[in-house]
C-alpha cells in the first residue's frame, strides 16, 4: 500500500490515432446536425436511453432549425396506465422486482401516435426527440441514438436529475428508482436499441453533462468491432458503503477526502463503461453494447449460446480493509431466482483475498448441529432490535490469509469480515443478495439497510455447516500444470459453480488459449505485466496490480510476462472463464 499507484482508472480502446469521426461540444455538434438538415435530411430522429438529462433536449430544441417538433412523452400512455402496466414487475417490494417482457411500444399510445403522425410533412424539418422516437417514425432521414451508462444514470437518479420512463418521479427514494430501472426501464431500453445498432447515424455521448460527443455510427461499430480483437478493460466505478475500508484509495489512487470505499466494479458490463478513443477523446459508451453486438466473438458460441447476450463473469472489489464486515448474506437457488425475479441464473461466487491487514475471516457456512428455527427466531428478533444476533453461535468464522480463495455456491450463508480485500468473481446477477443481519448498523442515508430474511430462509442450504465447507469450499488448491517458469493451479471453485478459475504464478512467459470461450483475468501479484499474442495479432498490452482485464473468446492464443519493474520478480493472475 506504500508503493506509487499505477491502477489505471480510465482504460480506452484506440479506434481512430487522428480524430475523424468525432465531434466534440454544443456548438459544433448542433452545427453539424443543421449541416445534415441543409443537405436535405428532413425526418431527424434522436432517440433516447433513460438517464439524459433535459438539457439535451434543450439544446437541440434552441440550436436546430425545423419545422415541426413532437417530443415522444406526448405518445406515451398516461402515467396511471404506465404505473398499472408495469406494477406486475416493480412489485412493492424495496428492492426487488420480476425481470420484464415489456417494450417500449408497450408504453405508446397507438391513438397518440397517429395524431403525432399527421404532424409529420416529408417536406418540412420535423424533429422527433425521445425515448420511442425511432417507434414513432421508423424510417428517418437521421437517426441519433443519445445513449447513456447505468452507473452514470444512477449517479443522476442520486441527485434527484432524472425520472423513469413514462412517470414523474424524479424526487422519488433512489432504490425505487433504480429497482424500476433494473428490472423494466434498461431491459425495455436494450431491447429497442439492439434492433437500432445498424441503423444509427450518430451515436451521443452525454455522460458528461457539458461535454457532449458527436460520433459516427459506423465509427462506434467498428471500435466495437476492433474491441474484440484484443485485451481490453472497462471503466470502473467506486463507491463508498458502511462497510468500506482504505484499502483501494492507495492501490488505487482515490479521492483521500471520501470517508471509504466499499465497491469497486472492475468487471460487470451490464453497469460498466468502455472508452473508445477517437484522437485525444474518449467516447464513452455502456460495455454491454460489445456484449450485445459482438456476442459471439467476446463471449465465444458455446457461452453466447448458454447465457445468451449477457456476461456471465462478474470481477468486483470489496475492501474491508480497515472497515467493518460485510452484511451477513446468502444468494438464492436457480430454481428460486427464475421464479420469484424472473433471472434465468443465480449468483454463485467466490471470494479472492487480495490482500488483508494483520489477521482477517470469512464467515462461511454454519456451526454443526445448529436449531434451523432458533437461528431464524435470533435473526427475526434482531431485526425488531431486540438483541445482537449471536453471528459464532450460529455461522462459522475461518482465518484467512492473503491469495486465499472460497468458493460460495448459493445457498451458503457468507460474509467477508473486517481486514480484508476481496477480488470477488462470481457470476453476474448481482444485485440477487438476501441480507440475514447488517450488525446492526445503518447505511450512508442514515436509514437500516433493507433486510431479506423471509427470501433468506427458503434458500438456506441448512446441511452446509463447517464440514462441509472445509471439504468443498475453503482454499482448495490444486496443481495442473508446471514449465521452467510457471505453474497453474486450480483455485478450489465448488463444482456446483459454473465458473472455473485457474491461477499461474510465473517468473517467465505464460501461455494461454482463450478455447473459443471469454477469459477474465486479473493480475494478483506484481506491478505490471505484458499480455501480447504470439503471432502479432495485437497490441501488445500492459496490465498493473489489481487490474482486471477481458481477453475476447475471438483472440485464441496468448501470453503473458512480468513486465517493467516486475522482470525478474514472481507475478500471478487469476484467470476466470465458464466451464463447458
Amino acid at each position: 500500500m506504500k508503493v506509487t499507484a499505477n491502477y489505471d482508472k480510465f482504460p480506452h480502446v484506440l479506434v481512430e490515432a487522428e480524430n475523424r469521426s468525432c465531434i466534440l461540444g454544443w456548438n459544433v455538434l448542433i452545427k453539424q446536425v443543421s449541416d445534415e438538415i441543409a443537405a436535405g435530411k428532413k425526418l431527424i430522429v434522436i432517440e433516447c436511453y433513460q438517464g439524459v438529462l433535459d438539457e439535451v433536449r434543450t439544446h437541440f430544441r434552441n440550436g436546430l432549425k425545423y419545422d415541426v417538433w413532437i417530443d415522444s412523452e406526448d405518445a406515451f400512455k398516461s402515467e396511471t396506465d404506465i404505473l398499472a402496466m408495469t406494477y406486475p414487475d416493480v412489485t412493492d417490494d424495496r428492492i426487488f422486482g420480476y425481470l420484464t417482457r415489456l417494450n417500449i411500444e408497450d408504453y405508446l399510445d397507438s391513438a397518440k401516435i397517429a395524431s403525432l403522425s399527421e404532424k409529420i410533412d416529408t417536406g418540412k424539418v420535423t424533429v422527433i426527440y425521445g425515448t420511442g422516437a425511432s417507434l414513432i417514425a421508423p424510417s428517418p432521414d437521421l437517426l441519433i441514438y443519445a445513449d447513456m451508462a447505468r452507473w452514470e444514470i444512477q449517479m443522476r437518479m442520486r441527485k434527484q436529475e432524472v425520472h423513469n420512463i413514462g412517470i414523474n418521479n424524479s424526487d422519488e427514494d433512489f432504490s425505487i428508482q433504480y429497482k424500476r430501472g433494473f428490472f423494466v426501464d434498461w431491459r425495455a431500453c436494450d431491447r429497442l436499441k439492439k434492433q437500432l445498432f445498424n441503423r444509427i447515424d450518430y451515436w451521443l455521448d452525454t455522460n458528461k453533462a457539458d461535454e457532449p460527443k458527436l460520433v459516427k455510427g459506423a465509427a462506434i461499430l467498428a471500435g466495437m468491432q476492433k474491441t474484440v480483437t484484443r485485451p481490453f478493460r472497462v471503466v470502473p466505478f467506486f463507491d463508498p458503503g458502511p462497510w468500506g475500508g482504505q484499502w483501494m484509495k492507495e492501490v488505487c489512487d482515490l479521492d483521500r477526502s471520501v470517508i471509504n470505499y466499499a465497491w469497486c466494479f472492475d468487471c460487470v458490463p451490464e453497469e460498466n463503461s468502455l472508452l473508445l478513443r477517437f484522437g485525444d477523446i474518449d467516447v464513452e459508451i455502456p460495455a454491454i453494447n460489445l456484449v450485445f453486438y459482438q456476442t459471439d466473438e467476446l463471449l465465444g458460441p458455446k457461452v453466447h449460446a448458454r447465457f445468451g447476450d449477457e456476461f456471465p463473469i462478474r470481477f468486483d472489489f470489496l475492501d474491508t480493509i480497515k472497515g467493518g464486515n460485510l452484511s451477513l448474506q446468502i444468494h438464492p437457488s436457480t430454481e428460486y431466482i427464475r421464479e420469484k425475479f424472473g433471472m434465468p441464473y443465480t449468483q454463485d461466487e467466490s471470494y479472492y483475498f487480495l490482500d488483508v491487514d494483520g489477521e482477517a475471516d470469512v464467515y462461511l457456512g454454519l456451526q454443526e448441529n445448529i436449531d434451523p428455527e432458533e437461528m431464524l427466531a435470533d435473526l427475526r428478533a434482531t431485526e425488531r432490535g431486540e438483541k445482537l444476533f449471536d453471528d459464532e453461535k450460529f455461522v462459522k468464522k475461518w482465518p484467512v490469509k492473503k491469495h486465499d480463495h472460497v468458493s460460495i455456491p448459493a445457498g451458503t450463508v457468507h460474509c467477508s469480515g473486517a481486514g480484508g480485500m476481496v477480488l470477488e468473481i462470481s457470476a453476474t446477477p448481482y444485485i440477487f443478495t438476501f441480507k440475514l443481519w447488517d450488525w446492526g448498523r445503518l447505511g450512508l442515508d442514515g436509514r437500516p439497510r433493507p433486510i431479506n430474511i423471509e427470501h433468506g430462509k427458503n434458500v438456506i442450504r441448512w446441511e452446509r455447516t463447517a464440514a462441509w465447507v472445509e471439504d468443498n469450499a475453503l482454499n482448495l488448491v490444486e496443481d495442473v500444470a508446471f514449465g521452467d517458469d510457471w505453474c497453474e493451479e486450480r483455485t478450489g471453485l465448488n463444482e456446483l459453480e459454473f465458473i472455473e478459475t485457474r491461477r499461474h504464478w510465473f517468473t517467465g512467459e505464460v501461455l494461454h488459449n482463450t478455447d473459443g470461450i471469454v477469459n477474465v483475468l486479473n493480475l494478483v501479484e506484481g506491478r505490471e505485466a505484458i499480455v501480447e499474442s504470439p503471432t502479432g495479432a495485437f497490441e501488445p498490452y500492459v496490465i498493473h496490480y489489481a487490474e482486471t482485464f477481458i481477453v475476447p473468446a475471438a483472440v485464441g492464443e496468448y501470453t503473458v510476462r512480468p513486465y517493467g519493474e516486475s522482470v525478474g520478480k514472481e507475478c500471478a493472475t487469476l484467470k476466470a472463464y465458464v466451464r463447458v
